[in-house]
């Protein structure tokens, strides 16, 4: 590969080297640029002289500004830098920005199963959900029981899975943000992929009781077994005076699970239209690729997965903090950009009292890959989002209330960011990495996009779709956003799984909980 480097706007004064292991001091380019330093894969060089003081463009954005002059063809480190201030959350931009005039798009179909509450999942799944983490070692025992003794005579069932989470006790249950954990578990309980059968595992001492976090009337009404009223809550209690002995407890829970198996095997899939899809995007273990590769990709598949009538939610809120100008200019309604604005203030917030800031989300791979800071990172990760209009926020924990293009609240950590968005409704997943990353989620099929050719290739057997091929000349953002499309609406009919669902690679839920431990 000749040398090659790769700006994402003419108004840049920097660009990234594209060529795998970097390029060295001497290298020319065709439009004459020398480089004066060895520059590696990812790592920006100086298009220009930028003198002191004055900004670093990219993505025709200002991600710094320059510590001292920086000659063109030097390489331009995180430590030449100075971060931009946050932009203020006032005199922002709304609904200034037309969405795009695009037909939508009819016909397109998966093989999924519709439940009785309307919803509809990708898989077909017995989620066993826990009160409390000190239940989790028993029902993990049963639930490698479950699987071993009593799957194979459901077929039509893919797995059974345990909620397992650090919550339920020892915490501030009655605290004003201590809503947000308990919604969230309550949500991902009723999550689509679980065909609506509940079963609850409790200790029986927990500040988290079963009703509390499923009241009466929580669980939709799904059959002629509940005619008149929310079925009762099937709980098993392990403090339960009948339980003798560790086995009683695990006989137990096999027991309840057999009768929800029954009915979820006899669920089939059926021909859905796509606008069922409820697709979280994400990425982690972002480089400088992120934003050039895969997470434009992604943003081309929004925006059909979006004409098609399905959800999309994109999330992260310091990942896309420094470009909320952007997305209130894209808000449907003036409602939407101030919920939008609400959720960044409350983060604000949230970090202030950690005397920490958004600076705090780059992380070492990040830097390695390429990102200076924040900003430039949060430049590619926003671009997951495509072009339309954003037609709603979904705060933490909460269920998704409508469908178009959406704003999931939800902190950038990977696990829970995935834990909020399937809290959300989430039926389908799509996560980018340019670092790497084998995260995978139980309750959902995750599609993994690597950024570079490199990575897909080292990562065979992790990664599902190589969006390197776009750097490298051999596809591109559109073409690479239709295969991802047809790609996905396979992996929501079971006719493709993903390398995660592959070898069962799956990482626990991680309840966001900002109120207090005690």
């Amino acid at each position: 590969m000749k040398p090659f480097v790769i700006a994402m706007n003419a108004a840049d004064n920097v660009a990234i080297v594209a060529n795998a292991g970097g390029l060295p001091a001497g290298t020319t380019l065709e439009s004459g640029l020398t480089f004066l330093e060895g520059v590696p894969q990812g790592h920006k060089v100086a298009l220009t002289d930028i003198a002191k003081d004055a900004p670093i463009r990219r993505y025709n954005v200002t991600i710094g500004f320059a510590k001292e002059m920086i000659a063109r063809g030097r390489w331009v480190t995180e430590q030449l830098l100075r971060m931009p201030e946050a932009r203020s959350l006032d005199d922002l931009p709304i609904c200034t920005q037309a969405a795009p005039n695009v037909e939508p798009l009819t016909g397109f179909t998966f093989e999924g199963y519709r439940n009785p509450d309307g919803s509809v999942g990708t898989r077909n799944i017995l989620a066993i959900t826990q009160t409390v983490q000190c239940v989790s070692g028993v029902t993990e025992f049963a639930v490698k029981r479950i699987r071993d003794t009593l799957l194979p005579k459901y077929p039509n069932v893919d797995d059974v899975v345990a909620l397992e989470h650090s919550y339920g006790c020892g915490v501030a249950i009655d605290a004003p943000d201590a809503v947000i954990p308990i919604r969230t578990l309550k949500n991902i309980s009723l999550n689509p992929n679980f065909g609506g059968e509940v079963m609850v595992v409790s200790l029986g001492c927990e500040k988290l009781q079963p009703d509390r976090l499923l009241p009466p009337g929580s669980i939709p009404i799904r059959d002629e077994r509940s005619a008149n009223a929310a079925e009762a809550l099937d709980v098993v209690c392990l403090q339960d005076g009948a339980h003798v002995g560790f086995m009683s407890m695990i006989d137990s829970i096999v027991r309840q699970a057999e009768l929800h198996l029954a009915r979820l095997n006899a669920r089939k899939r059926e021909t859905i239209p796509a606008s069922e899809l409820v697709v979280g995007v994400q990425c982690g273990g972002s480089d400088a690729f992120s934003g050039v590769t895969a997470n434009p990709a992604v943003g081309f598949c929004t925006d059909l997965l979006v004409r098609a009538g399905a959800t999309v939610m994109f999330s992260e809120v310091t990942e896309v903090r420094d470009g909320i100008a952007q997305l209130t200019a894209r808000a449907a309604t003036p409602e939407v950009a101030q919920a939008m604005i609400r959720e960044m203030a409350w983060y604000d917030a949230y970090l202030a009292r950690g005397s920490v800031d958004r600076s705090a989300n780059t992380t070492p791979g990040n830097k390695k890959g390429g990102l200076s800071n924040i900003v430039e990172k949060a430049m590619g990760s926003i671009v997951k989002s495509g072009s339309m209009a954003i037609s709603g926020v979904v705060p933490p924990g909460e269920k998704a209330a409508s469908k178009g293009l959406l704003y999931a609240a939800t902190p950038a950590s990977d696990f829970i960011c995935g834990t909020l968005q399937l809290a959300a409704g989430m039926n389908l997943h799509i996560f980018t990495t340019g670092r790497g990353t084998p995260y995978g989620l139980a309750a959902c099929p995750v599609v993994k996009v690597a950024t570079r050719t490199e990575l897909a290739e080292r990562w065979h057997d992790l990664i599902d779709i190589n969006a390197g091929r776009i750097a490298d000349g051999d596809a591109t953002i559109e073409s690479l956003g239709w295969d991802m499309f047809h790609h996905l609406l396979d992996v929501a009919s079971g006719r493709k799984k993903t390398w995660a669902e592959q070898w069962n690679l799956t990482n626990s839920l991680t309840l966001f909980n900002p109120a207090p431990v005690t």
